[in-house]
């Protein structure tokens, strides 16, 4: 009878144990957050320095970014050092590889994030994101090549993010090498972009929807588009002086922008899903298209765009805050980092 207590302490701490998060189960996805949260960081570095923003938030959104990306860097180096079998079946999965270049595109945002604060800081985080990023393009789309088991049903806009990231080389780019060089990358994910756009409109239109867990992956199809223009005009305005916009710079952000109204038209099947981390990708395309507005609005002077830009920059600042709340919430209720079911 006297062991009957410490048998009962035994089950409630394997119990616990088992729903505290850990570490083999640290998802690639996580950094998302950082390019949700880096991304939001240029968006008020724009709004500051083009709209004369009253007050100044950027600052300190940078270095809760580089805070995150140190923090979920750690995390995921300790899983791949104690753990490289968790690693490897990520990288071996049909979504999940899609994931691993948002760690050299972070690195791509903090090069734009610095740009204007240290030159040199802003050249080595872009040197560094290019050479990985270029890595991860060949490798990922090797990996596309090569494989026999990929399925219609496997695509979905995360697929954009290995090629069409090479899109925002650009815009840091055109500052620290040859612009032949940012040709090269705005090449890649322009092109690969739309064909990648195609097959996914095949696949959504003709086949099953998404499954829940994947819906708000839908926003990435926001982000090429709307950093293509960035990118574009970055690129025109640094082969020709006083190049101010043209035709396709238009197209590609009025693009962008239908994206923005049709997904929003959809708005019951998004307010209708439980939280996972995958809602950190409705950031970083909301950040794209809050950067492309301001821009836009910069360029035009109309007070159409510089409304939108405002309303953006509110909408944007509500949604990081609204994920920061419900991923910390999750944490400390140990949701997340646990084994999928």
């Amino acid at each position: 009878m006297m062991d009957q207590p410490s048998i009962h302490v035994s089950t409630d701490d394997q119990r616990r144990a088992a729903a505290r998060p850990q570490l083999q189960y640290v998802p690639i996805s996580f950094f998302a957050a950082v390019l949700g949260l880096t991304g939001t960081t240029i968006a008020f570095q724009r709004a500051e320095r083009l709209l004369a923003l009253p007050f100044a938030l950027s600052g300190i959104l940078l270095v809760a970014s580089l805070a995150a990306f140190l923090a979920i860097t750690m995390l995921y180096a300790l899983k791949a050092a104690r753990y490289p079998d968790a690693v490897k079946r990520e990288f071996a999965h049909p979504i999940k590889i899609n994931f691993f270049p948002t760690i050299s595109i972070s690195l791509l945002l903090f090069s734009i994030a610095f740009l204007r604060l240290n030159s040199d800081v802003s050249r080595a985080f872009w040197i560094f994101g290019v050479v990985i990023h270029l890595l991860f393009t060949v490798t990922i789309l090797s990996a596309w090549m090569q494989r026999t088991t990929l399925q219609i049903q496997h695509i979905n806009p995360a697929w954009f993010i290995p090629a069409v990231g090479n899109v925002i080389v650009p815009i840091a780019g055109v500052e620290h090498a040859p612009v032949e060089i940012s040709w090269f990358f705005f090449s890649i994910g322009l092109i690969f972009w739309l064909a990648l756009f195609i097959l996914f409109l095949n696949r959504i239109i003709f086949h099953n929807p998404l499954p829940e867990r994947l819906t708000p992956t839908l926003f990435i199809m926001i982000a090429p588009p709307a950093i293509g223009f960035i990118s574009y005009l970055r690129l025109m305005e640094h082969e020709a002086s006083g190049f101010d916009m043209d035709s396709f710079a238009r197209i590609l952000y009025y693009f962008a922008l239908f994206i923005l109204l049709m997904l929003i038209a959809q708005y019951r099947q998004f307010v209708k899903i439980p939280f996972y981390l995958s809602w950190w990708a409705y950031s970083f395309p909301m950040a794209a298209i809050t950067i492309a507005t301001i821009v836009m609005a910069s360029k035009t002077n109309m007070l159409f765009f510089q409304g939108l830009a405002y309303l953006l920059l509110i909408a944007l600042g509500t949604l990081i805050a609204v994920l920061l709340f419900r991923t910390i919430s999750a944490i400390v209720q140990r949701k997340i980092c646990v084994e999928e079911e």
